[in-house]
This record gives structure tokens, C-alpha cells and sequence, in this order.
């Protein structure tokens, strides 16, 4: 059926931002909650993709704003952004442990700047070792939805597109990369994942 399963990170095994969390990221630039959002948003496929720094996405933020920051802004909205994607949901943890644990190839493909992803290096080594591929986005110049990301993880992995089962919770991203011949899979929780899974990894060959 598959030989690897491919998973997108926010969203499926580590948690969107809290809204409490969201409410720090607003209050610390300073800005109206809609306005500030809207420009992190808009601004941040080149931070994603790593083309700036995180010093260089919250300089352009508040540009966008019709401000300035200045260096202990910056560093600060830094750690809050990076705390606001540091959930994780313990059951795909748990599903992520079990799934290696019974033979089958994982691999991880996220839309990540590089101070979010070095936070996962150093705080999530435990279950990230799990995975035979790890791409971030920031690392490798591709982020979803563009068709390039799921190339370069097909060719990294040195698999045909139609063996990869790619698991994610946004309807965008799905699309683009079934459109490339992937198996899709929309994350809505660990028990209906686990399900989805099964059938993955090498299948018997018939002697008949």
C-alpha cells in the first residue's frame, strides 16, 4: 500500500497556538490583535522558508505596522513566537512511537523557521529520532503547498509518489500534494490517524 508515511507537523502532532498564547504574540508588538495577524501571517512564507531571520521577519512585522522594534522587542516576541508552536499532542506522540516501533517508515515535512525547528531539535529528540526524514522548510527552501516540498521529500526518500501516504490537517496542502500522486490523508484526531496508517509499510508477496 505505502512504504512511508509522511507527516506535516502543526496541526497533527504538535498543537496550533493557544489562543493565550496567540494574546501574548499580539500584546508584546504591541498591536491590535486583527492587524497584527493579518501581518504575521502575510509576511511569513520568506521567515518559513528561510530566507530571512527571525530578526528580519519581526523588523518587516513592524514595518508593516507602522512601527519599530527594537532589539529586546525583537528577541522577545522571538521566544513567544517559538513558545506558541511548542505543544505538542502526547497521543500522536504516542502514535508516532508505536508506528516505528512496528516497522513502518515515517518521515516529517513542515512549514518551520529555523528558530522554531532548532527548539524541536532540542527539545523533542526523543520522538523526532523516529522519523528517517526530517524536513523543515527553512532547511530545505520548499514549503507547502508548493509541489517542490513533497518532490524533494519523494526524492530524499528515494520513493515514487504513490508510496507515500502524506497526513495533514489543512485541505490545501492535501490537494497539492495529491495532485502529485500522494496518498492524502486529513488529520481530525490520533484514533481516525492510527486507522488511516494501518495499512502502511512493505506488504507480503504472494507465493502462489
Amino acid at each position: 500500500m505505502y512504504d512511508v508515511v509522511l507527516f506535516d507537523l502543526f496541526g497533527v502532532i504538535a498543537r496550533h497556538q493557544s489562543p493565550a498564547a496567540k494574546g501574548v504574540l499580539a500584546a508584546t508588538a504591541g498591536a491590535p490583535a486583527t492587524e497584527f495577524w493579518d501581518v504575521y501571517w502575510r509576511l511569513r512564507a520568506p521567515y518559513d522558508a528561510g530566507q530571512v531571520t527571525g530578526a528580519e521577519y519581526w523588523r518587516r512585522v513592524a514595518t508593516a505596522l507602522g512601527t519599530t522594534f527594537d532589539d529586546e522587542r525583537v528577541d522577545a516576541l522571538v521566544v513567544a513566537d517559538v513558545a506558541s508552536w511548542s505543544a505538542v499532542d502526547d497521543d500522536m506522540v504516542a502514535l508516532v512511537e508505536r508506528t516505528a516501533a512496528a516497522g513502518v517508515r515515517l518521515a516529517l515535512l513542515s512549514n518551520i523557521p529555523e528558530e522554531l525547528a532548532s527548539h524541536y531539535e532540542r527539545h523533542h529528540g526523543r520522538w523526532l529520532r523516529h522519523f528517517d526524514l526530517v524536513a523543515f522548510s527553512c532547511r530545505i527552501g520548499r514549503a507547502k503547498p508548493n509541489p517542490d516540498a513533497y518532490r524533494w521529500c519523494c526524492n530524499e526518500l528515494g520513493v515514487t509518489p504513490g508510496r507515500v501516504l502524506f497526513i495533514d490537517d489543512r485541505a490545501e496542502n492535501l490537494d497539492a500534494a495529491g495532485r502529485l500522486g500522494l496518498h492524502t490523508h486529513l488529520f481530525t484526531g490520533p484514533a481516525a490517524t492510527a486507522r488511516a496508517i494501518e495499512p502502511a509499510g512493505p506488504q507480503p508477496t504472494s507465493t502462489a
